[in-house]
Protein backbone atom coordinates (compact mmCIF):
# COMPACT_ATOMS: atom_id res chain seq x y z
CA UNK A 1 0.00 0.00 0.00
CA UNK A 2 1.18 3.97 -0.05
CA UNK A 3 0.09 6.75 1.00
CA UNK A 4 -0.95 10.40 1.27
CA UNK A 5 -2.19 12.74 3.70
CA UNK A 6 -4.58 13.77 0.96
CA UNK A 7 -7.91 12.39 1.36
CA UNK A 8 -7.84 10.45 -2.01
CA UNK A 9 -5.16 8.52 -1.00
CA UNK A 10 -4.96 4.92 -1.92
CA UNK A 11 -4.08 3.44 1.27
CA UNK A 12 -1.49 3.23 3.92
CA UNK A 13 1.80 1.80 3.79
CA UNK A 14 3.99 0.05 6.86
CA UNK A 15 7.11 2.47 5.86
CA UNK A 16 4.63 5.69 6.18
CA UNK A 17 3.31 4.48 9.50
CA UNK A 18 6.56 4.31 10.96
CA UNK A 19 6.73 8.19 9.36
CA UNK A 20 3.54 8.91 10.39
CA UNK A 21 4.09 7.51 14.06
CA UNK A 22 8.07 9.68 14.34
CA UNK A 23 6.33 12.79 13.28
CA UNK A 24 3.19 12.52 15.04
CA UNK A 25 0.58 13.43 12.71
CA UNK A 26 -2.91 13.42 14.42
CA UNK A 27 -6.39 14.63 13.76
CA UNK A 28 -5.32 18.22 14.94
CA UNK A 29 -3.18 18.68 17.58
CA UNK A 30 -5.12 19.00 21.13
CA UNK A 31 -6.08 23.31 22.51
CA UNK A 32 -6.93 24.64 25.06
CA UNK A 33 -9.57 26.92 25.11
CA UNK A 34 -11.24 28.75 27.92
CA UNK A 35 -14.50 30.45 25.33
CA UNK A 36 -17.36 28.64 26.84
CA UNK A 37 -19.80 27.00 23.82
CA UNK A 38 -22.44 29.28 23.27
CA UNK A 39 -25.55 28.79 21.41
CA UNK A 40 -27.57 25.86 19.44
CA UNK A 41 -27.60 24.62 15.86
CA UNK A 42 -30.35 23.11 14.41
CA UNK A 43 -29.92 20.56 11.19
CA UNK A 44 -33.22 18.92 9.34
CA UNK A 45 -31.96 15.66 8.46
CA UNK A 46 -33.72 14.00 5.46
CA UNK A 47 -34.17 10.53 7.40
CA UNK A 48 -35.32 9.12 10.45
CA UNK A 49 -32.90 8.57 12.70
CA UNK A 50 -32.52 5.17 13.93
CA UNK A 51 -30.75 4.05 17.86
CA UNK A 52 -28.80 1.61 15.53
CA UNK A 53 -26.50 4.28 14.62
CA UNK A 54 -25.92 5.71 18.04
CA UNK A 55 -23.91 2.13 18.65
CA UNK A 56 -20.36 1.89 16.50
CA UNK A 57 -20.98 -1.71 17.15
CA UNK A 58 -23.73 -2.05 14.68
CA UNK A 59 -22.17 0.46 11.98
CA UNK A 60 -23.62 -1.07 8.97
CA UNK A 61 -21.25 -0.35 5.88
CA UNK A 62 -23.00 3.16 4.97
CA UNK A 63 -21.76 6.81 5.86
CA UNK A 64 -25.40 7.31 7.22
CA UNK A 65 -24.34 6.59 11.01
CA UNK A 66 -21.11 8.48 10.71
CA UNK A 67 -23.91 11.09 11.02
CA UNK A 68 -23.66 10.74 14.55
CA UNK A 69 -20.61 8.58 15.48
CA UNK A 70 -18.29 11.94 14.95
CA UNK A 71 -20.65 13.87 17.38
CA UNK A 72 -20.76 10.86 20.07
CA UNK A 73 -18.24 8.72 19.48
CA UNK A 74 -14.05 8.85 19.08
CA UNK A 75 -12.24 6.53 17.09
CA UNK A 76 -8.94 5.22 16.96
CA UNK A 77 -8.12 6.60 13.84
CA UNK A 78 -10.02 7.80 11.76
CA UNK A 79 -10.92 10.08 8.17
CA UNK A 80 -10.06 13.60 9.04
CA UNK A 81 -10.12 16.58 6.62
CA UNK A 82 -7.36 16.19 4.47
CA UNK A 83 -5.95 12.68 5.78
CA UNK A 84 -7.59 9.22 4.89
CA UNK A 85 -6.58 8.24 7.92
CA UNK A 86 -5.78 10.73 10.77
CA UNK A 87 -4.54 9.91 14.49
CA UNK A 88 -7.45 10.50 17.09
CA UNK A 89 -7.72 8.37 20.46
CA UNK A 90 -4.62 7.13 19.17
CA UNK A 91 -1.25 9.49 19.08
CA UNK A 92 0.31 7.20 16.89
CA UNK A 93 0.99 3.66 15.29
CA UNK A 94 3.11 1.73 13.69
CA UNK A 95 2.93 -1.55 11.46
CA UNK A 96 5.33 -4.46 11.81
CA UNK A 97 7.45 -5.13 8.07
CA UNK A 98 6.23 -8.28 7.61
CA UNK A 99 2.79 -7.09 7.75
CA UNK A 100 1.51 -9.10 10.78
CA UNK A 101 0.58 -6.74 13.57
CA UNK A 102 -0.14 -3.18 14.27
CA UNK A 103 0.63 -1.62 17.58
CA UNK A 104 -1.33 1.35 18.58
CA UNK A 105 -0.06 4.14 21.69
CA UNK A 106 -3.24 5.82 23.31
CA UNK A 107 -3.42 9.16 23.69
CA UNK A 108 -2.94 10.44 27.06
CA UNK A 109 -5.84 12.21 28.31
CA UNK A 110 -8.95 11.62 26.62
CA UNK A 111 -12.12 11.31 28.62
CA UNK A 112 -15.50 9.68 28.22
CA UNK A 113 -18.56 11.74 28.81
CA UNK A 114 -18.44 9.77 32.39
CA UNK A 115 -15.22 11.24 33.21
CA UNK A 116 -13.37 7.82 32.39
CA UNK A 117 -10.51 7.52 30.89
CA UNK A 118 -9.81 5.74 27.12
CA UNK A 119 -7.74 2.66 27.88
CA UNK A 120 -6.36 -0.34 25.86
CA UNK A 121 -9.18 -2.45 27.09
CA UNK A 122 -11.93 -0.37 25.67
CA UNK A 123 -9.97 -0.68 22.37
CA UNK A 124 -10.21 -4.58 23.13
CA UNK A 125 -13.61 -4.29 23.85
CA UNK A 126 -15.07 -2.13 21.20
CA UNK A 127 -13.15 -4.49 18.60
CA UNK A 128 -14.21 -7.83 20.01
CA UNK A 129 -18.32 -6.19 20.48
CA UNK A 130 -18.12 -4.84 16.95
CA UNK A 131 -20.77 -7.04 14.80
CA UNK A 132 -21.27 -4.33 11.87
CA UNK A 133 -20.21 -4.57 8.06
CA UNK A 134 -17.57 -7.07 7.37
CA UNK A 135 -17.50 -8.15 11.21
CA UNK A 136 -16.78 -11.88 10.13
CA UNK A 137 -14.40 -11.13 7.86
CA UNK A 138 -12.40 -8.82 10.13
CA UNK A 139 -12.50 -11.60 13.28
CA UNK A 140 -10.91 -14.33 11.26
CA UNK A 141 -7.84 -12.19 10.19
CA UNK A 142 -7.00 -11.11 13.71
CA UNK A 143 -5.10 -13.71 15.88
CA UNK A 144 -5.00 -11.73 18.76
CA UNK A 145 -5.06 -8.63 20.46
CA UNK A 146 -2.82 -7.63 23.04
CA UNK A 147 -2.78 -5.07 26.39
CA UNK A 148 0.60 -4.89 28.00
CA UNK A 149 -0.73 -1.55 29.66
CA UNK A 150 -3.46 0.63 29.37
CA UNK A 151 -2.08 3.06 26.20
CA UNK A 152 -1.05 0.22 24.27
CA UNK A 153 -2.55 -1.93 21.97
CA UNK A 154 -1.44 -4.50 19.52
CA UNK A 155 -3.68 -6.32 17.13
CA UNK A 156 -1.64 -9.52 15.49
CA UNK A 157 -3.07 -10.94 11.98
CA UNK A 158 -3.04 -14.36 11.18
CA UNK A 159 -1.60 -13.42 7.96
CA UNK A 160 -0.58 -10.23 6.04
CA UNK A 161 -3.83 -8.19 5.48
CA UNK A 162 -2.97 -4.80 3.66
CA UNK A 163 -6.21 -3.59 4.03
CA UNK A 164 -6.53 -3.75 7.85
CA UNK A 165 -6.24 0.41 8.89
CA UNK A 166 -8.81 0.91 5.92
CA UNK A 167 -11.32 -1.77 7.34
CA UNK A 168 -10.58 -1.07 11.10
CA UNK A 169 -10.39 2.94 10.58
CA UNK A 170 -12.49 3.80 7.92
CA UNK A 171 -14.37 1.39 6.01
CA UNK A 172 -16.23 -0.09 9.53
CA UNK A 173 -17.10 0.57 12.78
CA UNK A 174 -14.92 -1.58 14.63
CA UNK A 175 -12.19 0.99 15.17
CA UNK A 176 -14.67 3.60 17.25
CA UNK A 177 -14.39 3.02 20.85
CA UNK A 178 -17.16 2.73 23.64
CA UNK A 179 -16.62 2.44 27.54
CA UNK A 180 -16.25 -1.03 28.24
CA UNK A 181 -17.60 -0.77 32.00
CA UNK A 182 -20.75 0.92 31.18
CA UNK A 183 -21.31 -0.98 28.47
CA UNK A 184 -21.56 -3.82 30.40
CA UNK A 185 -23.02 -1.83 33.62
CA UNK A 186 -26.22 -0.95 31.39
CA UNK A 187 -26.30 -3.26 28.69
CA UNK A 188 -26.54 -3.67 24.63
CA UNK A 189 -30.58 -2.03 24.65
CA UNK A 190 -29.32 0.42 28.03
CA UNK A 191 -26.16 1.79 25.83
CA UNK A 192 -28.88 3.08 22.62
CA UNK A 193 -31.04 4.69 25.10
CA UNK A 194 -28.18 6.78 26.89
CA UNK A 195 -24.58 6.10 25.04
CA UNK A 196 -21.54 7.12 26.29
CA UNK A 197 -18.65 7.97 23.67
CA UNK A 198 -15.13 10.00 23.87
CA UNK A 199 -16.70 12.48 20.79
CA UNK A 200 -16.62 16.38 21.38
CA UNK A 201 -20.66 16.41 21.92
CA UNK A 202 -22.46 14.25 23.95
CA UNK A 203 -26.23 12.50 24.55
CA UNK A 204 -28.92 14.54 25.92
CA UNK A 205 -32.20 13.43 24.41
CA UNK A 206 -33.49 11.42 21.54
CA UNK A 207 -37.60 11.60 20.43
CA UNK A 208 -37.75 8.77 18.25
CA UNK A 209 -38.88 10.51 14.65
CA UNK A 210 -38.66 13.63 15.52
CA UNK A 211 -34.83 14.80 16.91
CA UNK A 212 -31.30 14.08 18.23
CA UNK A 213 -29.92 16.95 20.51
CA UNK A 214 -26.21 16.54 21.67
CA UNK A 215 -24.44 18.93 23.74
CA UNK A 216 -21.09 19.90 23.78
CA UNK A 217 -18.58 18.02 25.93
CA UNK A 218 -15.96 20.58 26.90
CA UNK A 219 -13.61 17.49 28.15
CA UNK A 220 -12.91 16.74 24.55
CA UNK A 221 -9.24 16.14 23.74
CA UNK A 222 -8.52 17.85 20.35
CA UNK A 223 -10.50 21.34 20.94
CA UNK A 224 -13.67 22.04 22.87
CA UNK A 225 -16.70 23.04 20.54
CA UNK A 226 -17.94 26.30 20.32
CA UNK A 227 -21.45 25.47 19.73
CA UNK A 228 -23.36 24.75 22.90
CA UNK A 229 -25.84 22.33 21.46
CA UNK A 230 -26.79 20.62 18.60
CA UNK A 231 -30.15 19.79 17.18
CA UNK A 232 -30.54 16.73 13.87
CA UNK A 233 -33.81 17.29 13.34
CA UNK A 234 -36.17 14.67 11.23
CA UNK A 235 -37.97 16.43 8.33
CA UNK A 236 -38.50 13.63 5.51
CA UNK A 237 -40.37 15.76 2.86
CA UNK A 238 -37.69 18.43 1.14
CA UNK A 239 -40.32 21.23 0.21
CA UNK A 240 -40.93 20.71 4.06
CA UNK A 241 -37.20 21.34 4.79
CA UNK A 242 -36.40 24.17 2.43
CA UNK A 243 -39.17 25.90 3.96
CA UNK A 244 -37.73 25.80 7.75
CA UNK A 245 -34.37 26.76 6.55
CA UNK A 246 -35.97 29.85 4.72
CA UNK A 247 -37.82 30.45 8.04
CA UNK A 248 -34.71 30.07 10.29
CA UNK A 249 -36.72 27.43 12.17
CA UNK A 250 -33.40 25.40 10.97
CA UNK A 251 -29.80 26.33 10.18
CA UNK A 252 -29.03 23.65 7.29
CA UNK A 253 -31.02 20.88 5.61
CA UNK A 254 -29.82 17.56 3.95
CA UNK A 255 -30.97 16.91 0.55
CA UNK A 256 -32.10 19.21 -1.98
CA UNK A 257 -32.91 18.54 -5.21
CA UNK A 258 -34.34 19.82 -8.94
CA UNK A 259 -36.60 23.08 -8.12
CA UNK A 260 -35.98 23.31 -5.01
CA UNK A 261 -32.47 23.34 -5.48
CA UNK A 262 -32.37 26.51 -7.40
CA UNK A 263 -35.43 28.57 -5.43
CA UNK A 264 -32.58 27.43 -2.65
CA UNK A 265 -30.13 29.46 -4.67
CA UNK A 266 -32.38 32.71 -5.34
CA UNK A 267 -33.09 32.91 -1.59
CA UNK A 268 -31.10 35.83 -0.32
CA UNK A 269 -28.88 34.67 2.42
CA UNK A 270 -29.17 30.67 1.54
CA UNK A 271 -26.05 28.91 0.13
CA UNK A 272 -26.45 25.82 -1.76
CA UNK A 273 -23.33 23.65 -0.61
CA UNK A 274 -22.26 20.29 -3.01
CA UNK A 275 -20.13 17.46 -2.04
CA UNK A 276 -19.87 13.94 -3.73
CA UNK A 277 -20.53 11.35 -2.08
CA UNK A 278 -22.45 7.91 -2.25
CA UNK A 279 -22.50 5.29 -5.25
CA UNK A 280 -25.71 4.37 -6.41
CA UNK A 281 -26.93 1.46 -8.44
CA UNK A 282 -29.74 -0.53 -9.97
CA UNK A 283 -29.24 -4.03 -8.12
CA UNK A 284 -30.37 -7.47 -9.29
CA UNK A 285 -30.26 -9.69 -6.76
CA UNK A 286 -32.16 -12.56 -8.68
CA UNK A 287 -29.39 -13.00 -11.10
CA UNK A 288 -28.60 -16.17 -9.99
CA UNK A 289 -31.95 -17.81 -9.72
CA UNK A 290 -32.21 -19.52 -13.25
CA UNK A 291 -35.51 -19.49 -13.27
CA UNK A 292 -35.76 -15.15 -12.76
CA UNK A 293 -35.34 -13.05 -16.02
CA UNK A 294 -32.30 -11.72 -14.60
CA UNK A 295 -30.24 -14.08 -14.68
CA UNK A 296 -30.14 -13.66 -18.47
CA UNK A 297 -27.16 -11.18 -18.66
CA UNK A 298 -29.08 -9.66 -22.00
CA UNK A 299 -32.06 -8.18 -19.87
CA UNK A 300 -29.55 -7.14 -17.06
CA UNK A 301 -27.41 -4.88 -19.96
CA UNK A 302 -31.10 -4.09 -21.50
CA UNK A 303 -31.97 -2.29 -18.05
CA UNK A 304 -28.80 -0.79 -17.97
CA UNK A 305 -29.02 0.54 -21.44
CA UNK A 306 -32.38 1.89 -20.36
CA UNK A 307 -31.74 4.28 -17.91
CA UNK A 308 -31.27 7.74 -18.68
CA UNK A 309 -28.73 8.95 -16.76
CA UNK A 310 -27.60 12.86 -18.26
CA UNK A 311 -32.09 13.65 -18.31
CA UNK A 312 -32.24 12.12 -14.24
CA UNK A 313 -29.15 13.91 -13.27
CA UNK A 314 -30.17 17.29 -14.44
CA UNK A 315 -33.41 16.83 -13.50
CA UNK A 316 -32.82 15.89 -9.56
CA UNK A 317 -29.12 16.88 -9.16
CA UNK A 318 -28.61 20.09 -11.34
CA UNK A 319 -25.96 18.39 -13.26
CA UNK A 320 -23.85 18.03 -9.82
CA UNK A 321 -23.56 14.14 -10.09
CA UNK A 322 -20.55 11.96 -11.49
CA UNK A 323 -21.68 9.57 -14.13
CA UNK A 324 -19.27 6.53 -14.69
CA UNK A 325 -19.54 2.80 -15.78
CA UNK A 326 -18.56 1.79 -11.86
CA UNK A 327 -21.49 0.69 -10.15
CA UNK A 328 -19.77 0.28 -6.49
CA UNK A 329 -16.33 2.18 -6.32
CA UNK A 330 -16.62 6.16 -6.38
CA UNK A 331 -13.94 8.49 -7.90
CA UNK A 332 -12.23 9.46 -4.67
CA UNK A 333 -11.40 5.86 -3.53
CA UNK A 334 -8.20 4.30 -4.11
CA UNK A 335 -8.13 1.52 -6.31
CA UNK A 336 -11.09 3.11 -8.21
CA UNK A 337 -10.71 1.90 -12.17
CA UNK A 338 -12.88 4.90 -14.29
CA UNK A 339 -14.67 4.01 -17.00
CA UNK A 340 -17.06 6.28 -19.62
CA UNK A 341 -21.09 6.06 -18.37
CA UNK A 342 -23.12 3.62 -20.25
CA UNK A 343 -24.74 4.94 -23.39
CA UNK A 344 -28.73 5.42 -23.02
CA UNK A 345 -30.31 3.30 -26.00
CA UNK A 346 -33.61 3.00 -26.05
CA UNK A 347 -33.84 0.83 -29.36
CA UNK A 348 -30.50 -1.54 -28.46
CA UNK A 349 -32.15 -2.30 -24.82
CA UNK A 350 -35.79 -3.21 -26.48
CA UNK A 351 -33.59 -5.49 -28.88
CA UNK A 352 -31.77 -7.46 -26.09
CA UNK A 353 -35.51 -8.19 -24.29
CA UNK A 354 -36.53 -9.01 -27.79
CA UNK A 355 -33.72 -11.67 -27.82
CA UNK A 356 -33.88 -12.53 -24.16
CA UNK A 357 -37.60 -13.22 -25.03
CA UNK A 358 -39.40 -10.87 -24.10
CA UNK A 359 -40.73 -8.85 -27.13
CA UNK A 360 -43.17 -7.16 -24.96
CA UNK A 361 -40.95 -6.31 -21.97
CA UNK A 362 -41.17 -7.64 -18.49
CA UNK A 363 -42.98 -7.00 -15.26
CA UNK A 364 -39.91 -6.14 -12.99
CA UNK A 365 -41.86 -6.73 -10.12
CA UNK A 366 -40.83 -4.32 -6.86
CA UNK A 367 -38.25 -1.80 -6.76
CA UNK A 368 -37.35 -1.41 -3.05
CA UNK A 369 -35.32 1.92 -2.23
CA UNK A 370 -34.57 4.09 0.18
CA UNK A 371 -37.10 6.38 1.17
CA UNK A 372 -34.91 9.32 1.15
CA UNK A 373 -34.38 8.68 -2.19
CA UNK A 374 -37.79 7.79 -3.76
CA UNK A 375 -37.80 10.96 -6.64
CA UNK A 376 -34.63 9.30 -7.49
CA UNK A 377 -35.89 5.43 -7.90
CA UNK A 378 -38.74 7.03 -9.33
CA UNK A 379 -36.77 8.39 -11.73
CA UNK A 380 -35.32 5.59 -12.60
CA UNK A 381 -38.59 3.38 -12.67
CA UNK A 382 -39.86 5.78 -15.13
CA UNK A 383 -36.73 5.68 -17.59
CA UNK A 384 -36.70 1.64 -17.57
CA UNK A 385 -40.63 1.41 -18.22
CA UNK A 386 -39.56 3.62 -21.42
CA UNK A 387 -37.88 0.46 -22.76
CA UNK A 388 -40.32 -2.02 -21.52
CA UNK A 389 -39.27 -2.80 -18.31
CA UNK A 390 -42.27 -2.62 -15.51
CA UNK A 391 -41.24 -1.72 -11.60
CA UNK A 392 -43.35 -0.67 -8.53
CA UNK A 393 -41.76 1.31 -6.26
CA UNK A 394 -41.00 0.48 -2.98
CA UNK A 395 -39.58 2.95 -0.30
CA UNK A 396 -38.66 2.19 3.03
CA UNK A 397 -37.20 4.33 5.55
CA UNK A 398 -33.24 3.95 6.06
CA UNK A 399 -32.32 1.98 8.63
CA UNK A 400 -35.13 -0.70 7.61
CA UNK A 401 -34.07 -0.79 4.34
CA UNK A 402 -30.47 -1.65 4.86
CA UNK A 403 -31.64 -4.02 7.54
CA UNK A 404 -33.59 -6.24 4.79
CA UNK A 405 -31.26 -5.50 2.26
CA UNK A 406 -28.60 -6.90 4.08
CA UNK A 407 -30.80 -9.44 5.30
CA UNK A 408 -31.53 -10.46 1.85
CA UNK A 409 -34.91 -10.13 2.14
CA UNK A 410 -35.60 -8.52 -1.41
CA UNK A 411 -36.54 -9.85 -4.66
CA UNK A 412 -36.99 -7.93 -8.11
CA UNK A 413 -35.13 -4.43 -8.19
CA UNK A 414 -33.07 -2.98 -5.41
CA UNK A 415 -32.04 0.63 -6.21
CA UNK A 416 -28.53 0.34 -3.91
CA UNK A 417 -26.08 2.72 -2.48
CA UNK A 418 -23.14 3.54 0.21
CA UNK A 419 -20.86 6.79 0.75
CA UNK A 420 -19.21 4.16 3.68
CA UNK A 421 -15.79 5.48 3.78
CA UNK A 422 -12.92 2.65 2.46
CA UNK A 423 -11.33 1.57 -0.18
CA UNK A 424 -12.29 -0.24 -3.96
CA UNK A 425 -11.86 -3.53 -1.99
CA UNK A 426 -13.67 -2.44 0.90
CA UNK A 427 -16.78 -1.71 -1.05
CA UNK A 428 -16.47 -4.81 -3.03
CA UNK A 429 -16.27 -6.98 -0.46
CA UNK A 430 -19.45 -5.80 0.89
CA UNK A 431 -21.68 -5.92 -2.34
CA UNK A 432 -19.45 -8.66 -4.77
CA UNK A 433 -17.79 -11.00 -2.87
CA UNK A 434 -19.29 -13.79 -1.22
CA UNK A 435 -20.43 -13.33 2.26
CA UNK A 436 -20.33 -9.82 1.44
CA UNK A 437 -23.12 -7.78 3.79
CA UNK A 438 -25.69 -6.80 0.67
CA UNK A 439 -24.29 -9.53 -1.94
CA UNK A 440 -27.24 -11.67 -2.65
CA UNK A 441 -24.96 -14.32 -4.77
CA UNK A 442 -21.14 -14.48 -6.14
CA UNK A 443 -19.04 -15.14 -8.97
CA UNK A 444 -16.20 -17.84 -8.63
CA UNK A 445 -13.77 -15.95 -10.98
CA UNK A 446 -14.40 -12.33 -8.74
CA UNK A 447 -14.48 -14.35 -5.28
CA UNK A 448 -10.75 -15.98 -6.42
CA UNK A 449 -9.44 -12.45 -7.48
CA UNK A 450 -10.71 -10.70 -4.59
CA UNK A 451 -8.63 -13.62 -2.23
CA UNK A 452 -5.61 -13.00 -4.39
CA UNK A 453 -5.60 -9.12 -3.78
CA UNK A 454 -6.05 -9.76 -0.09
CA UNK A 455 -2.67 -10.32 0.55
CA UNK A 456 -0.75 -8.46 -2.42
CA UNK A 457 1.36 -6.22 -0.91
CA UNK A 458 2.57 -4.73 -4.30
CA UNK A 459 0.34 -1.70 -4.84
CA UNK A 460 0.63 -2.04 -8.76
CA UNK A 461 -0.26 -5.81 -8.73
CA UNK A 462 -2.61 -5.32 -6.26
CA UNK A 463 -4.17 -2.28 -8.08
CA UNK A 464 -4.31 -4.51 -11.48
CA UNK A 465 -6.45 -7.30 -9.50
CA UNK A 466 -8.87 -4.53 -7.94
CA UNK A 467 -8.88 -3.07 -11.63
CA UNK A 468 -9.99 -7.00 -12.90
CA UNK A 469 -12.45 -7.30 -10.34
CA UNK A 470 -14.25 -3.75 -10.90
CA UNK A 471 -14.41 -4.54 -15.16
CA UNK A 472 -15.60 -7.98 -14.64
CA UNK A 473 -18.53 -6.23 -12.18
CA UNK A 474 -19.09 -3.76 -15.03
CA UNK A 475 -19.01 -6.75 -17.71
CA UNK A 476 -21.83 -9.41 -15.57
CA UNK A 477 -23.91 -6.19 -15.13
CA UNK A 478 -23.86 -7.03 -11.58
CA UNK A 479 -25.31 -3.58 -11.09
CA UNK A 480 -26.67 -1.22 -13.62
CA UNK A 481 -24.56 1.94 -12.14
CA UNK A 482 -26.48 5.39 -11.85
CA UNK A 483 -24.17 7.88 -11.00
CA UNK A 484 -21.80 9.34 -7.54
CA UNK A 485 -24.29 11.49 -5.98
CA UNK A 486 -23.75 14.80 -5.17
CA UNK A 487 -24.73 15.49 -1.78
CA UNK A 488 -26.76 19.12 -2.35
CA UNK A 489 -27.48 21.00 1.13
CA UNK A 490 -28.59 23.77 2.03
CA UNK A 491 -26.71 26.60 4.77
CA UNK A 492 -28.75 29.30 6.09
CA UNK A 493 -27.05 32.89 7.19
CA UNK A 494 -26.20 31.98 10.77
CA UNK A 495 -23.44 29.31 9.94
CA UNK A 496 -19.62 30.07 10.03
CA UNK A 497 -18.23 26.98 8.75
CA UNK A 498 -20.46 24.02 8.07
CA UNK A 499 -17.80 21.42 7.83
CA UNK A 500 -19.96 19.87 4.93
CA UNK A 501 -17.62 17.74 2.46
CA UNK A 502 -14.47 18.53 4.60
CA UNK A 503 -13.75 14.81 4.87
CA UNK A 504 -13.82 13.22 1.62
CA UNK A 505 -17.33 11.56 1.09
CA UNK A 506 -18.90 12.23 4.27
CA UNK A 507 -21.80 14.47 3.31
CA UNK A 508 -22.47 15.57 6.90
CA UNK A 509 -21.35 18.40 8.85
CA UNK A 510 -18.28 16.74 10.16
CA UNK A 511 -15.66 17.11 12.16
CA UNK A 512 -18.48 18.59 14.60
CA UNK A 513 -16.05 20.52 17.00
CA UNK A 514 -14.66 22.61 14.07
CA UNK A 515 -18.75 23.66 13.05
CA UNK A 516 -18.84 27.68 14.05
CA UNK A 517 -21.61 29.98 14.02
CA UNK A 518 -21.29 33.59 12.59
CA UNK A 519 -20.96 36.13 15.32
CA UNK A 520 -24.10 38.01 16.25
Amino acid sequence: MTSSLDHNAPGISRRDLLAFAALGFTAGAPSLSFAAPQGQLTWAAHISLAPTWFDPAETSGIITPFMVLYALHDALVKPMPGQALAASLAESWTAAEDGLSYDFVLRKGPLFHNGEPVTAEDVKFSFERYRGASHDMMKARVAVIETPDAQHVNFRLKEPWPDFLTFYGSATGAGWIVPKKYVEKVGEDGFKKAPIGAGPYKFVSFNPGIELVVEAFDGYWRKAPTIQRVVIRSIPDESTRLAALKRGEVDGIYWVTGELDEVLQRTPGLKLAVSHTASQWLYFPEQWDPKSPWHDLRVRQAANLGLDRPNINQAIQLGHALLHDNAFVPAHFAFYRKAPPPPFDPAKAKQLLAEAGHPNGLDAGPLYCDAAFSNVAEAMANSLREVGIRANLRPIERAAFYKSFSEKKYNGLIMGGSAGFGNAATRLEAFAVKGGSYAYGNYPDIDALFQKQAGELDHAKREALLFQIQQLVQEKVIAAPLWQLAALSGVGPRVGESMIGAIGGDPWTSPYEDMTLKPV
